[in-house]
C-alpha cells in the first residue's frame, strides 16, 4: 500500500485473539509509522473471514494466571496502552473490520478514526459472560452510545450486527465482504493527498453506506 501500510492480526486459527507479542509488535510498529513521514495512513484488518479480533487470548491469560508469571498482568497494562495510543494517534487510522470483533478486538478498532465494517461483523464485550467488566475502553466507548444502549452491552455481553452497530455509532461505514478487494485495489493505487483522512473517507463513501434504511 503505498504512502500507507498495512497492519494485519495474523492468526486466524485462533480467531486473531491478542496475545502480549502481538500488542507488542502492533505498538512498535504504531510507534515507527508515526515517525515515519513517508506513512500517511495506517489500515488495521486481519487474516481470514471469521474474525477480526476475538479479544485477549484466554487461554494464554489463564495458563500465565495458573503458574502465576505475571505475563496477563503485563498485557492487560500494555494492551490498554495500545488502545489509548490508537485513539491519540496523529495520523488516520482504517479499522477494516470484517467478522467477529469482541473484547479487546473492541479496544483496537473503536479508537480508530475509521471504523469500517461488513455485512458479516459482529460486535460485543462478551468478557462480561466470565466475570470481567467491559475493559479495553469499554467504559469510555459505551458510555457514549444512544439511551441505555452501552449499559445494556456492557451488562449482557449481547452481540450487535452490523445495522445496530452504524446506528449506535460503533461503526461509521459499512461496505460489502465483496467489495475488500476492490478497497484494498483503491488503496494500493491512491494518490495521497495533503489530507489523507478526508481521502480516506471520500473513498469509503464511494463504497460503502453510513446507515441504513428505516434506520
Amino acid at each position: 500500500m503505498r504512502d500507507g501500510f498495512q497492519l494485519p492480526l495474523n492468526r486466524p486459527q485462533s480467531l486473531n485473539a491478542l496475545t502480549l507479542t502481538m500488542v507488542r509488535l502492533l505498538q512498535q510498529h504504531l510507534h515507527a509509522w508515526e515517525q515515519d513521514p513517508d506513512v500517511v495512513a495506517v489500515v488495521l484488518r486481519a487474516a481470514g473471514e471469521k474474525a477480526f479480533c476475538a479479544g485477549g487470548d484466554i487461554r494464554m491469560l489463564y495458563e500465565s494466571q495458573q503458574v502465576a508469571d505475571g505475563v496477563h498482568q503485563v498485557f492487560f497494562a500494555e494492551e490498554y496502552a495500545l488502545d489509548e495510543y490508537i485513539h491519540t494517534y496523529p495520523k488516520p487510522v482504517l479499522a477494516l473490520i470484517d467478522g467477529l470483533v469482541l473484547g479487546g478486538g473492541m479496544g483496537l478498532v473503536q479508537g480508530a478514526s475509521l471504523r469500517v465494517i461488513t455485512e458479516r461483523t459482529r460486535m460485543g464485550m462478551p468478557e462480561v459472560a466470565i466475570g470481567f467488566f467491559p475493559d479495553v475502553g469499554g467504559s469510555y466507548f459505551l458510555s457514549r452510545l444512544p439511551g441505555a444502549l452501552g449499559d445494556y452491552l456492557g451488562v449482557t455481553g449481547v452481540q450487535v450486527r452490523a445495522a445496530d452497530a452504524l446506528y449506535a455509532g460503533l461503526a461509521d461505514w459499512c461496505i460489502s465482504s465483496t467489495q475488500i478487494a476492490e478497497l484494498d485495489h483503491c488503496l494500493n493505487n491512491m494518490s495521497w493527498p495533503q489530507q489523507p483522512g478526508q481521502a480516506l473517507r471520500s473513498l469509503i463513501a464511494t463504497l460503502g453506506v453510513n446507515k441504513f434504511p428505516g434506520s
